[in-house]
């Protein structure tokens, strides 16, 4: 019997194998982000019974989102309408700066990838979709569509949150 040691090249293939393989595993991009009950940096999950009004916003195939700028009060509970007025996909993710550049870098991996959490919505072209937030801290809350190229072309806004 002849045993051979892996080649680096074969041991960087089984490797790329094994990372896409745990991406297909998952699925849809779901948890792991802090986004249940308690409050994060940008706040908690809202229920739609508990929401103070209803914001609509449009994305489109400009880059932009319309309104771009809000403001909501801490404490506030928002139910967010999202719609794709555009020809392609996009979507709506609230987080910090830092939040949205990390899975920036995660959706120029796997841009197909679909979402699962209460702070996300991807929108088909024509399709809307909602997000209920509540706002548990003043500052700023950014949203941006993560889809490869859209932020980068601008496609961000901000929410601020004033104190009560």
């Amino acid at each position: 019997m002849n045993i051979h040691a892996p080649s680096i090249p074969g041991l960087v293939t089984l490797a790329a194998l094994c990372a896409c393989g745990a991406a297909f595993a998952a699925g849809k991009h779901a948890g792991g982000h802090g986004h249940g009950d308690e409050d994060t940096a940008i706040g908690r999950p809202g229920s739609a019974a508990k929401a103070t009004r209803t914001i609509t916003i449009e994305s489109s195939d400009t880059m932009r989102y319309t309104p771009s700028d809000i403001q909501v009060k801490q404490g506030e509970t928002v139910r967010f309408v999202i719609r794709n007025v555009g020809k392609v996909k996009h979507e709506l993710s609230l987080g910090t700066e830092r939040e949205l550049l990390e899975h920036l870098e995660q959706m120029k991996k796997f841009p197909d990838m679909e979402h699962d959490e209460p702070n996300k919505v991807s929108l088909a072209p024509g399709k809307q979709g909602q997000i209920v937030w509540q706002f548990t801290k003043a500052g700023t809350v950014n949203f941006a569509c993560l889809m490869p190229g859209h932020y980068e072309a601008g496609m961000k806004g901000a929410i601020r949150v004033s104190r009560q």
